[in-house]
């Protein structure tokens, strides 16, 4: 399957994503049903109607919405802030906002099950092909040629879910400890990074913190970086057309084989089985170690834990020789209204907004999901700066994560296993195996 590549600078926003102290972010909001005033002079279109697109006129559109939301932080802060700038052009909805104290994912299930569903919220863990019987169709917006990930949230060629932001993986470094160091240059192939680690280790600094004993933090190197070298947004899913797909020469072996490297050379800490995430945001911020390579949605983090944010850069991992960078681009939850919604027009118009004018996503960290919103975060306009193409990821096989739950397949916990062995092909084999057997089984 072809990558799907669009050039990142001046395209692609970027924006820090999760207030979360682990891998990636969750901020969800959902909504209640609510009734327009029989004031309003338009009738109101039926439940998953397609032709709702939000009049020119704020003020022609009425009606009161509820958006169930995990971000409890932000009630009564940047939310009235945003209800204030909505109702400047859409005075006639109120909007408002109800805290979900629990899982969400659990939580909207629960609400779906009743046929409760709040005006907007994000979609939860369903198949796509139930999607139109509980969301509207969001095409009429105007929002489905501006897009990413389009087809995620689709069936039948109907759009149903837009995704609130997106995050990308890469190098977060503390630009004093580069100056220190005297790396006057971000590195742009894998051998200058090399070459900067190398320099910082002179120094005293900690060229990456790698959170290797915390496994989740070595995601980016188990999920990212392999489909980055094959150069192939779907290779994941390529596993269900192989009994061995683990070797040293594919994207798997060669991206484990880079952590494994900079930890033979020393560039990681220096007991890699004893860190503590916490402890190394600090650490980052203190420039006591350099670097980190993760999401976008660390960058906030690190400036919260103490770091100025002019101090704080990002950049593409230069994970070959190449001079070409790239990334991937995966996207956070997807809002959706309610089908059944007694709002309908209201509750789109406020999804187009938050889409297009909220500036959520600067807020949340997040790569905008419009693809020609520049960002205004400065790291992520250095991290456009560098013309990097941005790999959109694909939606994994269900059969592919059916072998793999199987075979208990952990990838994070594959790479550990590759970086500490003494042979690293024997750990290739032996997963190989474990996939194999686990694909026999279930008949694939």
């Amino acid at each position: 399957m072809k990558t799907k590549l669009f050039s990142l600078c001046f395209v692609i926003v970027l924006i820090l994503s999760v207030a979360l102290t682990g891998c990636g972010s969750s901020n969800n909001n959902n909504a209640t049903a609510t009734e327009k005033p029989a004031a309003n002079a338009t009738t109101e279109p039926a439940a998953g109607d397609a032709t709702t697109e939000p009049a020119a006129g704020g003020a022609d559109i009425s009606g009161k919405i509820t958006f169930l939301t995990n971000r409890t932080d932000m009630i009564g802060k940047e939310y009235d802030e945003y209800v204030k700038r909505f109702n400047e052009k859409y005075p006639n909805i109120q909007v408002e906002f109800e805290a979900s104290q629990t899982d969400y994912n659990q939580q909207a299930k629960v609400r779906m099950a009743s046929g409760e569903l709040p005006d907007v919220m994000f979609i939860p863990t369903i198949p796509n092909s139930d999607l139109p019987k509980y969301f509207a169709s969001l095409d009429d917006l105007g929002l489905t040629d501006q897009i990413t990930f389009k087809d995620f949230k689709s069936h039948e060629g109907q759009l149903y879910g837009i995704t609130t932001g997106n995050s990308t993986s890469g190098i977060v470094y503390n630009k004093k400890a580069f100056a220190d160091a005297g790396i006057t240059e971000v590195p742009k192939t894998w051998d200058e990074f090399l070459a900067a680690c190398e320099k910082l280790k002179a120094k005293g600094i900690i060229p990456l913190a790698s959170n290797f004993k915390d496994k989740w933090p070595l995601g980016s190197w188990a999920y990212d970086t392999p489909r980055l070298i094959e150069g192939k947004a779907d290779f994941p899913n390529e596993k269900l057309n192989s009994e061995t797909p683990f070797t040293m020469d594919n994207g798997y072996g060669k991206s484990f084989s880079l952590l494994r490297e900079l930890n033979e050379k020393g560039y990681l800490e220096k007991d890699i089985n004893s860190t503590n995430w916490e402890q190394s945001k600090k650490d980052i911020a203190s420039g006591k170690f350099a670097m980190y390579y993760l999401g976008n949605w660390v960058i906030n983090q690190v400036i919260g834990a103490g770091a100025p944010a002019d101090n704080v850069g990002f950049f593409p991992l230069p994970y070959d020789n190449s001079g070409t960078p790239t990334a991937t681009l995966s996207p956070d939850f997807f809002y959706a209204v309610s089908k059944d919604s007694k709002s309908l027009e209201a509750a789109k118009a406020f999804v187009k907004w938050m889409i297009e004018e909220s500036g959520y996503e600067d807020f949340a960290g997040f790569i905008s999901p419009l693809k020609g919103k520049e960002s205004s975060l400065a790291q992520l306009k250095e991290f456009q700066s560098t013309g990097v193409q941005l790999v959109e990821g694909t939606v994994d096989d269900p059969k592919v994560t059916e072998i793999g739950n199987k075979a208990q397949l952990d990838l994070p916990a594959v790479v550990q296993e590759f970086v500490l062995a003494k042979d690293p092909q024997s750990v290739l084999d032996k997963w190989n195996k474990s996939w194999a057997k686990a694909k026999k089984d279930l008949g694939y």
